[in-house]
């Protein structure tokens, strides 16, 4: 079992950036694929992105498309959310979680970080 640490979340005024970072440990991160997922008070849970094992293909949900970029360093064992553009329904809190294959097409993610805040003021 992976365990996952997210942090790099805060308080930022709209159109501002954050960047998250996801540090695995327990267990190499390399062959698998990885994602970042959010949750607003009240509500599910919703997909944000997704990164191959290998880091060559990404994917977004649509409300991210353009303004956010994951990113991954197999070497340390990190993930990363660059976001740009901030807008205040971007508040939420963001949760790492690793795929049980490499590519995160097939199976839902098994492994879940504690999550990080971010907050988005207008």
């Amino acid at each position: 079992q992976v365990q996952l640490v997210e942090s790099g979340g805060g308080l930022v005024q709209a159109g501002g950036s954050l960047r998250l970072s996801c540090a695995a440990s327990g267990r190499t991160l390399s062959s698998y694929a990885m994602g970042w997922f959010r949750q607003c008070p009240g509500k599910e849970r919703e997909f944000v992105a997704r990164i191959n094992w290998i880091g060559t293909t990404t994917y977004y949900a649509q409300s991210v498309k353009g303004r956010f970029t994951i990113s991954r360093d197999n070497a340390k064992h990190t993930v990363y959310l660059q976001m740009n553009s901030l807008k205040p329904e971007d508040t939420a809190v963001y949760y790492c979680a690793a795929y049980p294959d490499r590519t995160g097409y097939t199976y839902t993610p098994r492994s879940w970080g504690q999550g990080t805040q971010v907050t988005v003021s207008s």
